[in-house]
């Protein structure tokens, strides 16, 4: 459930506003980079989480 608020609240448009802006990384345009480090970061803790619980 905790995981699911953090993706709520890191994806909510306050957030997003802040890297909607003109800057690059390595060429890829900020808010992309933001989303998808954002995605790949929540699916590794949910990773985290469940081999945890498997225990």
């Amino acid at each position: 459930m905790a995981l699911f608020l953090l993706g709520c609240l890191l994806f909510n448009y306050p957030l997003l506003s802040l890297f909607a802006g003109q800057g690059e990384i390595f060429g890829v345009p900020l808010l992309y980079a933001y989303v998808f480090t954002v995605w790949a970061l929540l699916i590794g803790l949910m990773a985290l989480v469940v081999e945890r619980r498997s225990d």
